[in-house]
C-alpha cells in the first residue's frame, strides 16, 4: 500500500489544552506522526510526498474567508499587546449568524469552536499540507491502486467550512471526498474515530452526493456532545444521507462489529464506488481518551469488514493517540485491510 506524507506536518506543535477547566500537554503532539510512520511502514507502506494541488480544492470546502483567517491570524494575534503565544479563543457568538468582527480575538471566537485548537506560527503550513496528503491519496487512487494510506496530521474530521475544532482545522476527509466527486465518482465517508465526525457531518449534511457514516462513542456525555447523535439523518435534500452509530462507553470488539455491519450495508444501499475511511486509532482501550475498548487484533477485523465492500478506498488519518500501542494499532489495520 502506498502511503502519503509531507514532512511540513511537523511544524504544528500545539500547547494549549483545557479539558474539564484544567491546563495539560496538548494530546495532539508531532510525535504521533514517528508512531504512525513507524506503523505504516511495519505494515509494508512506501511513503511519497504528495504534489502541491494549491488552495483551490481546500476552498470547495472551506470558505475564503476562513482559509484568510488560519492563514494570516497568528502575525495579527502576535500584534495585540500582551497577547500568548498561540492564538486561543475567550469568547464565542452564540450563533454562526452573527455579525462578523474585524478583531483578531472577535474572529478567533468565531472560527475556533473550542480551546483544543491553538494556532501557533507552523499551524497553517502543516495544516495545509495535511490536506495536499489526503488529495495526494486520491491521486494514487484515482491512478488505480486499490488503496492509499494519508498521513494527515493535524487531523480534520471536526472541522466545519469555516470552523476549527477538536485539534483540527482543515478537513482532510471532505476534502478528499470532493476531489473524487470532481473526478467524477461517487464517494461514501466511514468515519471510525471515536469522536463523532461533526465538521465532516456539517459540511455535507444537505447534500445528497456525498453519504456519511459515523461509528462513535455517544456524545451525550463524550467530545463532541452537540452532534452525532442517532436522530441526525440529513436536512433538506441530505435527507437520509447522514448515519450516526453512537455506542456506548467501553464498547469492545464484538458490539463494534456488529455497528460496522450497519453501517456497511448502509454505504452498499448508497452505490459508493470509492470510499473515504476516516481512519481514527483512538478507539483502541489504551487510548488516553478511554472511550471504548477495540483491541490490536481488533483493528485488523475492522479494516478485514471495511475491505470486504470492495471499493477503492482513501484512508484518511484522524485521531488515535500516544500510547504503547500506536503504531502497532495502524499496522494491525492496514494489514487487516490489506489480507482483507
Amino acid at each position: 500500500m502506498k502511503a502519503i506524507f509531507h514532512e511540513r506536518q511537523w511544524a504544528h506543535d500545539p500547547k494549549h489544552f483545557m479539558a474539564n477547566g484544567r491546563l495539560s500537554a496538548n494530546p495532539e503532539q508531532p510525535q504521533r506522526i514517528e508512531e504512525l510512520s513507524r506503523g505504516a511502514r511495519a505494515a509494508g507502506c512506501d511513503f511519497v510526498a504528495p504534489t502541491d494541488h494549491g488552495v483551490g480544492p481546500i476552498a470547495e470546502i472551506h470558505s475564503p474567508e476562513y482559509l484568510t483567517f488560519l492563514e494570516t491570524i497568528h502575525g495579527r494575534w502576535l500584534r495585540t499587546e500582551g497577547a500568548s503565544e498561540e492564538v486561543v479563543p475567550n469568547i464565542h457568538p452564540d450563533r454562526r449568524t452573527a455579525s462578523y468582527p474585524s478583531s483578531a480575538a472577535g474572529q478567533a471566537g468565531f472560527h475556533q469552536a473550542d480551546t483544543s485548537c491553538p494556532i501557533a506560527a507552523g499551524t497553517w503550513q502543516s495544516a495545509y499540507w495535511s490536506a495536499q496528503t489526503a488529495l495526494g491519496a486520491v491521486d494514487t487512487v484515482l491512478g488505480g491502486e486499490p488503496q492509499a494510506y494519508a498521513l494527515c496530521r493535524p487531523p480534520g474530521h471536526h472541522a466545519f467550512g469555516d470552523l476549527a475544532g477538536g485539534f483540527c482545522f482543515l478537513n482532510n476527509s471532505a476534502i478528499a471526498a470532493q476531489a473524487l466527486l470532481r473526478a467524477g465518482r461517487r464517494p461514501a465517508i466511514l468515519d471510525v474515530d471515536v469522536h463523532h465526525g461533526n465538521g465532516t457531518q456539517g459540511i455535507f449534511y444537505q447534500r445528497r452526493d456525498v453519504l456519511t457514516v459515523s461509528i462513535h462513542a455517544d456524545p451525550a456525555r463524550f467530545y463532541p456532545f452537540y452532534w452525532g447523535h442517532a436522530a441526525e439523518r440529513g436536512e433538506g435534500e441530505g435527507m437520509g444521507y447522514n448515519l450516526n452509530l453512537p455506542l456506548p462507553r467501553g464498547t469492545g470488539d464484538t458490539d463494534y462489529l456488529d455497528a460496522l455491519d450497519l453501517a456497511l450495508a448502509r454505504i452498499r444501499s448508497f452505490g459508493a464506488d470509492v470510499l473515504v475511511l476516516a481512519l481514527g486509532l483512538d478507539a483502541h482501550e489504551n487510548d488516553p481518551f478511554h472511550g471504548f475498548k477495540v483491541t490490536t487484533p481488533g483493528f485488523a477485523q475492522i479494516a478485514s469488514a471495511v475491505a470486504g465492500l470492495d471499493l477503492p478506498t482513501v484512508i484518511v488519518q484522524e485521531g488515535g493517540y500516544l500510547s504503547s500501542n500506536l503504531g502497532d494499532n495502524l499496522t494491525s489495520f492496514l494489514n487487516g485491510y490489506q489480507a482483507g
